[in-house]
């Protein structure tokens, strides 16, 4: 219609009917522009997982001595020891008279006897169910060390020699001996065997003078004692 202007669907005048559209484009944010570098310190995670694991020591020892050994009220064969007696920094000798500190025999269970070298019927009987023990574990033998603390400094047989090969063997001072290993009440330190647990703590003495039978009792122990410790303990040191 003449004289009409056109409008938009509001009604009113366009000013600029022909002007093209434009767009402002903005660049969009960097998630990570301003996030805050953090340093990758492996170092001290390894370091906090080292202190944790001192902690939890004390712990895991208690937990496998009083609730695997005595599951449910079942008492072990061997007497348990508390509190646990912690290695000492006590020198000993080779029997090629080479110097070793007894604290050299941590993480591996020992299975310990203390006797003089003179070796009469009971501490030979020791020493042959202190290998069988030992041999019986089969496949977890390998996380148990033979030990034998000779309390003088006499000759051995050499008759015993053989089946020492693969103990560990140390003169050790008597009366500082006595500080860390005591015999039970009445009885003498070479009638028993004792065990010592990978973190260096005697924890157990097995009864005097045992025989085959007692033996068998004492292995059972064992087993237990290496299935509890399965998950932090391994063979060698």
């Amino acid at each position: 219609m003449s004289g009409s202007k056109s409008s938009n669907p509001d009604g009113n005048a366009m000013s600029h009917p022909d002007e093209p559209l434009s767009l402002t484009v903005h660049s969009l944010p960097d998630p990570g522009a301003d996030a805050p570098v953090l340093p990758r310190n492996t170092s001290g995670r390894w370091k906090m997982l080292a202190v944790l694991a001192v902690c939890a020591a004390p712990v895991i020892a208690s937990y496998f001595t009083y609730y695997v050994i005595r599951p449910q009220g079942q008492r072990a064969f061997g007497e348990l020891i508390d509190p646990q007696r912690p290695l000492p920094s006590l020198e000993a000798r080779t029997l090629d008279g080479k110097t070793v500190n007894l604290q050299s025999l941590k993480k591996q269970w020992l299975l310990v006897a203390a006797m003089p070298s003179s070796c009469d019927t009971v501490c030979d009987q020791n020493l042959y169910l202190q290998r069988q023990m030992r041999e019986a574990l089969g496949k977890e033998k390998e996380r148990v060390d033979r030990v034998w603390l000779v309390t003088d400094d006499g000759p051995i047989a050499p008759g015993l020699l053989p089946a020492l090969e693969q103990a560990q063997v140390l003169r050790v001072d008597a009366k500082q001996l006595a500080q860390w290993l005591q015999p039970a009440a009445g009885e003498s330190l070479s009638n028993h065997l004792y065990v010592v647990d990978p973190m260096g703590n005697w924890m157990m003495r097995f009864p005097s003078r045992m025989d085959l039978q007692g033996a068998g009792k004492a292995k059972r122990d064992l087993d237990r004692l290496l299935r509890a410790s399965g998950s932090w303990d391994v063979p060698g040191r």
